[in-house]
């Protein structure tokens, strides 16, 4: 993670929210009254995801006793009628 003051942060954003985007490295920003995290979209959906399969009672179980599974008893997306 990275960590930069907010006047670090102001002065050079661009460069680092894009490295942050390119290379999922959280950014930590330091203010006088505390703090923030700055993440990539993809790991803050990838954050949220793993939140939501944790909440679900037995989901996570689910998953890891099913990973291993034929794709044969799983029914294609474009099958789905969404």
């Amino acid at each position: 993670m990275t960590n930069v003051n907010v006047t670090s942060f102001r002065e050079d954003i661009y460069n680092m929210l894009e490295n942050t985007i390119k290379y999922n490295e959280p950014i930590n920003v330091s203010t006088k009254n505390g703090n923030a995290i700055i993440l990539s979209e993809e790991d803050y959906n990838s954050l949220i995801e793993t939140l939501y399969i944790e909440s679900v009672p037995g989901l996570k179980k689910e998953i890891l006793d099913r990973k291993n599974d034929s794709n044969e008893e799983f029914v294609n997306e474009d099958e789905v009628d969404w």
